[in-house]
């Protein structure tokens, strides 16, 4: 089963298709919806299923990165994950995507973490409350899905994957010293600001293929300003407060990182994979890869996402058991 990525090109993730032709292409039927969080804040969901004849063995919910969305190379993923045999579903968090919010800006995450149990326990109770469930996130998104597997709130999920997660940010790629140490003082007097520097921009060192790199650009929704001083300081926080807890994962759980991506350091999954309590419990790293899994060379995204859909089939169809 090829990746969608496949056929995409640096305008658009559908490629030369509409969307409605993209979708009918790969027989899905995609629905999108909107909820109004405790905060008043209107939240883009979007939804992918499988038509006849695919089987539907399970319910997998999707949680993007820090400058991602629920749509474009998320959403790539979400149609491969869909044509596997699952119910697909993802939210664009408050600031991100067709969400409303400041863009990009998350100074507390336990909102959005708040914002992705609502969504997820209500999406797989109304449309496959039998069926075993995964979490799949990207980058940021992975710290947010082992939060949301801590709170223990609502319907255990089957098993979690964590591509490329910000378990802890590389030191390759933090604010240089000693404005990280100024970080407290910068968001207490203007939380908003957009100072922080990084050591290159995340597309420049997060997709490896040139052409990726440019639809990553090309997106609408994305941002290209630097991150503002109360987003970088809570994760900054967030990595610490996970890396607390590794402890405390006790649910099946596949990593796949990239053995070159300096902006999430690989030593901290690896970590995590040490102290983790799950019996079921797999780490892959690449070598030579970068952070976005998605943006290496097609051969290579082939066999990352392929161990990505046999982990999940296997465990969608026996119970869990590896």
């Amino acid at each position: 089963m090829v990746h969608p990525i496949a056929e995409a090109n640096e305008t658009s993730p559908f490629g030369k298709r509409t969307p409605e032709e993209f979708y009918a292409h790969h027989s899905l039927v995609h629905t999108t919806d909107h909820l109004i969080n405790p905060r008043g804040l209107k939240l883009f969901t979007q939804s992918w299923t499988p038509l006849p004849p695919t089987k539907i063995i399970g319910v997998i919910c999707v949680i993007h990165g820090y400058t991602g969305e629920s749509s474009w190379f998320v959403q790539l993923t979400s149609v491969y994950l869909a044509k596997a045999g699952f119910i697909v579903c993802a939210i664009d968090h408050q600031g991100h995507g067709f969400s409303d919010g400041l863009r990009l800006h998350i100074p507390d995450i336990n909102p959005v973490v708040d914002d992705c149990i609502s969504f997820f326990n209500s999406f797989r109770e109304k449309h496959a409350p039998s069926l075993p469930s995964f979490l799949y996130s990207e980058s940021l998104g992975g710290a947010i899905a082992l939060l949301i597997t801590l709170r223990r709130d609502g319907k255990p999920f089957d098993g979690l994957v964590l591509n490329g997660a910000m378990c802890g940010i590389s030191e390759k790629y933090k604010p240089p010293w000693p404005l990280e140490h100024f970080l407290s003082i910068a968001a207490a007097v203007i939380p908003t600001w957009c100072v922080v520097p990084t050591r290159g921009s995340i597309p420049e060192v997060s997709f490896k293929v040139e052409w990726k790199r440019k639809l990553a650009m090309a997106s609408p929704r994305r941002s290209v300003a630097r991150p503002r001083a109360s987003t970088a300081k809570e994760l900054l926080r967030i990595c610490r407060d996970v890396q607390s807890k590794f402890e405390e994962v006790d649910l099946p759980l596949l990593i796949i990182h990239g053995s070159d991506d300096i902006i999430c350091d690989p030593a901290c999954v690896e970590d995590l994979h040490r102290r983790a309590a799950s019996k079921d419990k797999t780490l892959k790293i690449y070598p030579g890869m970068w952070h976005q899994l998605i943006g290496e060379e097609d051969d290579d995204v082939e066999l990352v996402f392929a161990d990505v859909v046999e982990w999940l089939k296997t465990r969608a169809t026996s119970g869990g058991d590896s």
